[in-house]
């Protein structure tokens, strides 16, 4: 049935999009500020023991 060929398509278009906005939303929510705060809290531990 190529008539069903155009929904087929933008069903695959809706749902990657949807997928890939929320990859992005939970990384940039939840990931990365975790990972930036673990950063910036082993900078202040390694100025902390080079006092010493």
């Amino acid at each position: 049935m190529p008539q069903l060929m155009p929904f087929f398509f933008f069903n695959q278009i809706v749902f990657a999009f949807a997928v890939l906005f929320s990859i992005i939303f939970i990384l940039s929510k939840y990931v990365l500020p975790q990972l930036t705060f673990q950063q910036v809290i082993r900078l202040y531990i390694t100025k902390l023991s080079k006092k010493n």
